[in-house]
C-alpha cells in the first residue's frame, strides 16, 4: 500500500487544490508541502526495502484488454527507481517550500502548486512504470505539465511562446517514441518490461528491410530500429542536439519550476529511460554509438553557448543541456551507473544553483542581466556561499560530487573504444569550458 501512496499523495494534493483552489488561495501550500514530504518519507522507506529484499512489482488494475493486447497499471521498483524517487521527492519538496516565498502574492499561487503537484505525480509514475504504455502515457503527462508551468505567466507573450515551443519540439521526439512503443508490441506481442526484456535476447541479430515497401534493400537490426525510435523521445525530453532549442526558452517560467524541470523532472526522464531500457540498448551497439555521439556533441555544443550568455538563468539552462550530454554519453558506452550517478549529483547542485538564481533575481527586483550585477557577496552572503558550492560542483572541482561523477564518465568513455577515447577528449574540453562559465555566475 505504501508504494501506491508515493505517487498518490501528490496527485491527491493536485485534486484538492484544483477543486478548491479558489477558496484555498494562499493556503495551498498547506496541502501540497505535507503531501510531497510524506511521499519523500515513503520513498526513503522503499529504498530500505529494496536494499534488503527483492524487486517490488505491484499490479494496481487491468487497464486495457483487447484480444492479445493486455495492459495493466502497475508499479515496478528494482534497484534503479529508488534513487530517482528520492531525487524527485526531495527536489520537489524543496521547490514547494521555496515557492511559498517566491510566489507569495501572485494571482496564480494555488494554480501553480496544483500543477507542481501534478508534475511530481507524473514523474513518479513514469519512474515506477512496469510497461511501455504506462511509461509513454506519463512521459506525455510530464510534457503537458511542463507546458502548463512554463506558461504560468500566460499574460506574457514570451512565456506563452516558450511553453508552445517546448510542447511542439517535444512532440517531434515523442512521435518517434510512440512508433517505438508500437513496434515493440508488433515484435514482442507484449508491452510488459519483464516479458520484452526476456524475449529481446532471442531477437539479437534479426533484421528488417526498411526499404521493402519501395522495392529496395536496407536490412537493419530490429533492436537498432526500436532503440533509435525510443531514443528520439529521449532526445526531445533531455534536450539533446538537435531538439535542444526548447530548454533555454523554458526560463520564461517562474524560477522554482526551472529548478524542478532542470534538476529532477522532464529533462532527467530521457536519461532515466535509456538506463531503464538498458537490456534493449545493450543488444544494439549501433544504437549505443548514436547515443554516445549525440551526448558528446550536445555536451560541448551547449557549453560553448553558455560562455556567451548574459542572462543568469540562461547560463544555468545551457549548463543543464551540456551536463545532460555527459549523462547520455555515459549511457552510450554502457556506463549506466556513471550516468545515473551524475544525474543524481547534477539534480542536487542544479536545483541549488537555480534557487540561488531566484534569490538574486528577487533581490535585484527581477533583474537577470549579469552585466548589471556585481558586489552582491556582502549584501547576499548566504546566497553567495551556496552558489559558490553549486558552481564548484558544476565545474567538477576536486572532491566535489560533480568531480567524481564526471571523472567516472570520462574514464568509462576512455576505456570503452576508439570512439570512446575521442569523446572522452571532447568531455575533457567541455569540463574546462564548464569551469569557465560556472564562475561567471559569481
Amino acid at each position: 500500500m505504501k508504494y501506491v501512496l508515493i505517487p498518490l499523495l501528490p496527485f491527491a494534493a493536485f485534486v484538492v487544490i484544483g477543486l478548491f483552489g479558489r477558496w484555498i488561495k494562499e493556503r495551498a501550500h498547506w496541502i501540497a508541502v505535507p503531501a510531497v514530504a510524506a511521499s519523500f518519507l515513503l520513498a526513503l522507506s522503499t529504498c530500505d526495502d529494496i536494499a534488503h529484499g527483492n524487486p517490488i512489482h505491484v499490479t494496481l488494475y487491468s487497464w486495457i484488454t483487447s484480444g492479445a493486447f493486455d495492459v495493466s497499471i502497475g508499479l515496478y521498483i528494482d534497484r534503479l527507481p529508488p534513487a530517482m524517487l528520492l531525487l524527485v521527492t526531495v527536489v520537489s519538496g524543496l521547490v514547494h517550500v521555496y515557492t511559498i516565498g517566491y510566489m507569495h502574492g501572485e494571482p496564480g499561487y494555488a494554480r501553480f502548486f496544483a500543477y507542481v503537484a501534478l508534475f511530481t505525480f507524473s514523474m513518479l509514475m513514469l519512474v515506477m512504470a512496469d510497461n511501455f504504455l504506462q511509461l509513454y502515457v506519463f512521459w506525455e503527462a510530464v510534457g503537458l505539465c511542463s507546458y502548463l508551468l512554463i506558461g504560468h505567466w500566460y499574460e506574457r507573450k514570451s512565456a506563452c511562446d516558450a511553453a508552445t515551443k517546448a510542447f511542439i519540439v517535444n512532440r517531434v521526439g515523442d512521435f518517434g517514441f510512440g512508433l517505438g512503443v508500437m513496434l515493440i508490441f508488433a515484435v514482442f506481442g507484449s508491452l510488459q518490461y519483464d516479458q520484452v526484456f526476456a524475449q529481446a535476447v532471442l531477437l539479437k541479430g534479426q533484421t528488417i528491410n526498411l526499404l521493402r515497401p519501395l522495392g529496395g534493400e536496407w536490412p537493419v537490426e530490429v533492436m537498432t530500429v526500436i532503440c533509435l525510435l525510443l531514443f528520439a523521445g529521449a532526445v526531445g525530453k533531455s534536450a539533446q542536439v538537435p531538439l535542444h532549442v526548447w530548454l533555454p526558452d523554458a526560463m520564461e517560467g517562474p524560477t522554482p519550476i526551472s529548478a524542478l524541470i532542470h534538476a529532477a523532472t522532464m529533462v532527467t526522464a530521457g536519461v532515466f529511460m535509456v538506463a531503464r531500457l538498458a537490456p534493449l540498448y545493450n543488444l544494439s551497439p549501433a544504437a549505443l554509438d548514436v547515443v554516445a555521439v549525440t551526448g558528446g556533441v550536445t555536451a560541448i555544443f551547449a557549453a560553448t553557448i553558455a560562455l556567451t550568455q548574459n542572462d543568469i538563468k540562461r547560463v544555468v539552462a545551457w549548463s543543464t543541456v551540456s551536463q545532460l550530454g555527459y549523462m547520455m554519453m555515459a549511457c552510450g558506452f554502457g556506463a549506466y551507473v556513471a550516468g545515473i550517478y551524475h544525474l543524481l549529483n547534477h539534480g542536487a547542485f542544479k536545483a541549488l544553483l537555480f534557487l540561488c538564481c531566484g534569490s538574486v533575481i528577487i533581490a535585484l527586483h527581477h533583474e537577470q542581466d549579469m552585466r548589471r550585477m556585481g558586489g552582491l557577496k556582502d549584501k547576499l552572503p548566504v546566497t553567495y556561499w551556496t552558489m559558490l558550492i553549486g558552481s564548484l560542483a558544476l565545474a567538477g572541482f576536486p572532491l566535489t560530487a560533480g568531480f567524481f561523477s564526471k571523472d567516472e564518465i570520462l574514464v568509462s568513455a576512455w576505456l570503452a573504444s576508439t570512439l570512446g577515447k575521442m569523446l572522452a577528449l571532447v568531455g575533457l574540453v567541455t569540463a574546462f569550458l564548464t569551469a569557465f562559465y560556472s564562475f561567471r555566475l559569481l
